[in-house]
Parts: structure tokens; sequence; C-alpha cells
């Protein structure tokens, strides 16, 4: 099982950017998604999760400008990202709770995806 995100880049003050995060291979199941990010220096924070059931969770300091979605038929979730800050530069992480066709439930990580506002 593997997670690709991309649609990270250089984006300017009040902007918008969409990532996305794809999971393949032997899957049988997937459960909770999520983002985080990390900016240098910082330690790793959750940005937003998304279960089964359409609960989500924002971290205080993105409500209400980030939206995270799901699209099971692609096995990929979504961050939707507006009104962009210099704060949000990090790289974004994507994890799934993926229960593979040959094996227990896990987390799984994306290699991660740059983005950069500029003030």
């Amino acid at each position: 099982v593997q997670l690709q995100a991309s649609g990270g880049g250089l984006v300017h003050a009040g902007g918008s950017l969409r990532l996305s995060c794809a999971a393949s291979g032997s899957i049988f199941s997937i459960y909770g998604m999520a983002w985080y990010r990390q900016a240098p220096g910082k330690q790793r924070e959750l940005v937003a999760s998304l279960t089964t059931t359409g609960s989500t969770i924002y971290a205080p300091s993105v409500k209400g400008r980030f939206a995270i979605s799901r699209d099971n038929t692609k096995n990929t979730v979504y961050l939707r990202m507006n009104s962009l800050e210099p704060e949000d530069t990090a790289v974004y992480h994507c994890t799934m709770q993926i229960r593979p066709r040959d094996g227990y439930v896990g987390s799984y990580w994306g290699q991660g995806t740059q983005v950069t506002v500029s003030s």
C-alpha cells in the first residue's frame, strides 16, 4: 500500500490550493483519513481529520479556511485550503488507516508535499 500526495506549491497570501492524496495497492478497506503538517523547527501537527461517517476535526488555526473531503471511489483524500496565510507554510503529510487485503489495519503515510505561502 502506498500513499501519493500532490498539489502543493507556492502561493501568495490569500490564495488557495487543493492537496490530494491517493492510496494504491492491495487495499481491502480505508477508514480514517487525515492531514498533518510540519513547519521548520516545529512539531508535526494535525490539520484536519475525517472519519468514515463524515465526522471532521480541524486545528483551530485552519477552521473556516480549510476543508477535508474524501472520494472513496478513488481512495483519495483532499484538503482544500483557502485564505492561505504565511503561517500555513509547511510540509503537508497525508495519512490513512488502511486494512490491506492480506494484513491488519495500520496507519500509512504519504511522502509529504510542500506548501509555501508568501506574504
